[in-house]
């Protein structure tokens, strides 16, 4: 039986090989995704995707994938939203093969309906566009055919003259004509042999256009244009361009091809207009009618759109989940060995040891369902390889794991960090942001999340949104540890508790501007945190330096020491004595000589009354200095025996730098050694026998086992090794003693900076009160002390919603996040790093769950 899986630990892993039945291999995969607990290994790793034995079928659902997308595509473009799918996830069944092919089918003919509709509705469009920009032409156009025809003369003296004009506008004048002015406008323009070109052209590149007609005809032309009110939408992108309307005069039929050819290749459209004003009514008749006819058909094509995506946005989140889940069942499938003598697909994959029970009864139940003779056998092989490491979580827990997995997955059955950091981390948070106010803010926020958090998975949140609700158990556990350490620092909102009466005391009698000094009263003391009387003294930041700076230390030294245990349980786990005696004794003597010492001197200072017995106090930091500088020489003598007691401490550590350095590398070169005497010929030498070899018969071959199943009904382990063996190195001592040397320098040096690291502790905690001070101080602290009752009501009002505003995104989030970035550091690098190899292979298990929650379908 294996261990019972918990969160100290990696569950214990197994290595199991499947035997399944070719016919129902899809539902076996497919049950197991839904399952979650079973991480294939891929048997082919040399045989590339396109010769795979399901390629075709992925490359089938591939095209199936393309077309949902292409219908999610249209949707948002239609602005028709899809249906959700959380309300798909939990509730589909794996279907059946024919659903799949129904699936294909049905997607297939959607898409050439969409597509056709789409596609007449962009033509549609464009004609529209095209038929917009025609009547425009024919409006502006026929204003610069009167305008010209009442200038005939002017432009004609204008092409006999040597400075043709430039892109000159005709100057607004009344109408000079008779009834047949048009008529014979129309008989100057065929006699000077003049011609035309309208058009309609994007307003950006209108300067351009002019400077190439110049530069390409030498002026030889006369230009009108306006501007377009009304934006035109281009159907290709669905965005809106400015244009101009544009009539140019010239003289020759080459000039007007070179405009026609100019014109084009800036992108502008061209359309026919007629001089005769009649016959340009009759146009603009026929335009406004065939605008209408395409209006009514574009609107019809429309509803037919909308109606046809409507439809398919009911079920699109069920189809894409359903099609994502198959495309993994065939992925997995393609890892598989096909035996096709025995039409047996053929699997190796990690599972936990606890819930192969599990795994075997849903594989019963399928192949139940597929009313097959032959069952799915489940044999656990022994290899060498490292297993993945799988710690089980739940929702409180999964987020402090993540925090250790950010630095490194725990290495197969090393003891796990995640479980103190559920109290370590947003204890040691705490410390520094302690304020009772703050975190019960802090606290509420994470409960409403908490509270509503059916609500919140099913919601698309943004990405800073979504990390504070991954995170919401943490900022719980923070926002109460942080209303704890407020209530030691007696702390809320810069303010104190005056809940219990102050054991200082006062002298009755104070004269102006004179300092006196608090009294202790007799036979009663503060019952719980700092006493309130210290937030209103003058010293009161000496007291509470003195005391967070101390208390950082000690709070350091537990840390780093538990920490430093959990060193001894990892070797005693893997049953290494070697380092147990070679690196946890002697380091945990280094530590405590020196810094389990010093804080055994804080303590030891705190418990002397030493007004009682007329002496001040020594300062610890000068006595840890002197004790490596001057060995043996107390200045100021805390105990007696104190300068022995340092000598005697100081030996014992510098005793078990050498230790550290030689023990381990000596021991194991003694122990190769020993083994090469005994002919022990070296891990990777074996001869190794796999149950994938035909060549080889274990325990009968498969058919045996086949046999063995059908009548006890138990499947019959097969034994199968150096499958996938890791390979071992020679031994190398030049290159364990670098290693060993390595580890003892950066574990001397950091004892003594991880400690001082420690102290950020009281820095961030001095920071956050005194910004804290300050920001009441300059808001609801000044409103108080207004005189008019009127403006005093004011001032509170305007300056709450400053102070609580600020309080909300200064002291709580920004200086939250930056409380909570120190106590990851101080987890990551000086505690872990005293215990945690961090060198584990993540547990990866084919899941359906996992493959929805990393690509989501909205």
């Amino acid at each position: 039986m294996a261990p019972r899986d918990t969160f100290f630990r990696s569950s214990d892993m197994s290595l199991t090989q499947l035997y399944i039945a070719n016919e129902i291999g899809r539902e076996v995969v497919s049950a197991l995704g839904e399952l979650g607990q079973v991480q294939f290994r891929d048997l082919n790793p040399d045989t590339n995707a396109f010769q795979r034995t399901f390629t075709k079928e992925i490359r089938r659902l591939d095209n199936v994938e393309r077309q949902l997308r292409y219908f999610h595509a249209q949707m948002d473009k239609a602005g028709i939203p899809m249906r959700s799918s959380s309300e798909f996830s939990d509730t589909l069944a794996a279907p059946l093969a024919s659903e799949i092919d129904e699936l294909a089918e049905r997607s297939e003919s959607l898409e050439q309906r969409i597509a056709s509709l789409n596609d007449s509705y962009e033509t549609l469009k464009k004609r529209e566009v095209e038929l917009t920009e025609w009547r425009w032409v024919l409006r502006e156009a026929g204003g610069f055919f009167d305008r010209a025809h009442t200038h005939t003369d002017e432009i004609r003296q204008s092409f006999e003259n040597d400075e043709a004009p430039l892109l000159r506008d005709v100057e607004h004048q009344p109408h000079r004509g008779g009834p047949n002015g048009d008529t014979q406008a129309q008989q100057s323009f065929l006699e000077m042999n003049i011609g035309f070109v309208a058009g309609v052209i994007p307003r950006d590149r209108i300067g351009a256009f002019e400077r190439i007609l110049w530069r390409t005809l030498r002026g030889n032309l006369y230009m009108n244009q306006s501007e377009i009110p009304e934006p035109i939408i281009d159907p290709a992108t669905n965005e809106e361009s400015h244009k101009n309307v544009f009539v140019i005069f010239a003289h020759g039929k080459h000039i007007i091809a070179k405009i026609r050819k100019i014109s084009e290749s800036l992108g502008a459209s061209l359309y026919g207009v007629d001089e005769n004003s009649e016959l340009r009514r009759d146009q603009v008749h026929e335009v406004n009618t065939r605008l209408s006819d395409v209006g009514n058909v574009l609107r019809n094509t429309k509803n037919t759109l909308d109606a046809e995506l409507t439809q398919i946005a009911r079920s699109l989140a069920a189809w894409m989940i359903i099609v994502r889940k198959e495309k993994a069942v065939y992925d997995t499938l393609n890892k598989c060995s096909y035996d096709q003598a025995r039409k047996t697909l053929i699997a190796e994959a990690w599972c936990p040891t606890n819930s192969l029970p599990l795994i075997k009864s849903t594989l019963q139940d399928v192949n139940d369902r597929a009313g097959l003779s032959v069952p799915t056998i489940v044999n656990q092989i022994r290899t060498n390889k490292t297993p993945p490491t799988y710690v089980r979580t739940n929702k409180f827990t999964e987020a402090f794991q993540t925090i250790v997995n950010a630095y490194g997955i725990p290495k197969y059955s090393e003891a796990n960090p995640g479980l103190y950091t559920i109290v370590t981390f947003p204890f040691l948070f705490a410390v520094m942001f302690g304020d009772f106010g703050h975190g019960f803010l802090m606290a509420m926020a994470a409960a409403a999340m908490i509270f509503w958090e059916r609500k919140l998975h099913k919601t698309k949140l943004d990405e800073l949104t979504y990390m504070a609700f991954y995170g919401r158990y943490i900022m719980l556990m923070m926002g109460l540890f942080s209303m704890y350490t407020g209530l030691i620092y007696n702390d809320v909102f810069s303010k104190s508790f005056t809940v219990f009466n102050s054991q200082w005391q006062w002298p009755d009698h104070i004269k102006p501007r004179q300092t006196v000094e608090a009294s202790l009263k007799d036979g009663y003391r503060f019952p719980f945190g700092l006493d309130w009387n210290w937030h209103e003294a003058e010293n009161s930041l000496l007291f509470t330096n003195s005391l967070k700076m101390k208390m950082s230390i000690i709070l350091g030294w537990s840390h780093m020491t538990y920490a430093l245990c959990l060193q001894y349980v990892n070797a005693r786990h893997f049953k290494s004595k070697v380092d147990i005696i070679g690196n946890f004794i002697p380091g945990m003597i280094f530590f405590q000589s020196i810094f389990g010492y010093l804080v055994l001197t804080i303590v030891y200072k705190w418990s002397v009354n030493w007004e009682a017995i007329g002496r001040s106090p020594p300062g610890l930091l000068n006595m840890l200095i002197f004790m490596f500088l001057s060995p043996g020489t107390v200045e100021e003598e805390l105990y007696k025996g104190q300068a022995g007691v340092q000598v005697v401490l100081l030996l014992l550590a510098v005793i078990q730098v050498p230790i550290m350095l030689f023990f381990k590398p000596f021991y194991l070169r003694r122990e190769h050694n020993r083994a090469r005497a005994l002919g022990y010929r070296g891990l990777g030498e074996q001869s190794r026998v796999s149950a994938l070899d035909e060549d080889h018969d274990v325990d009968g071959g498969l058919l045996g086992v086949r046999d063995s199943m059908a009548s006890d009904g138990e499947g019959v382990a097969m034994i199968a090794q150096d499958l996938g063996d890791e390979e071992h190195e020679e031994f190398d001592f030049s290159e364990i003693m670098i290693h060993q040397v390595i580890h003892t320098i950066e574990f001397c040096l950091n004892c003594i900076s991880h400690t001082a690291s420690y102290l950020r502790l009281w820095a961030l905690s001095l920071a956050h009160q005194q910004l804290s001070i300050v920001l009441w101080d300059m808001t609801l602290g000044g409103a108080f002390d207004q005189e008019s009752h009127i403006l005093r009501v004011i001032m509170i009002v305007v300056t709450f919603y400053m102070w609580f505003t600020l309080t909300i995104a200064i002291l709580c989030v920004m200086e939250g996040t930056s409380a909570m970035l120190h106590s990851l550091r101080l987890h990551w690098v000086e505690a872990m790093s005293k215990h945690f190899m961090g060198d584990g292979i993540p547990f990866a298990p084919f899941s359906f769950k996992t493959l929805l929650e990393e690509d989501p379908v909205d």
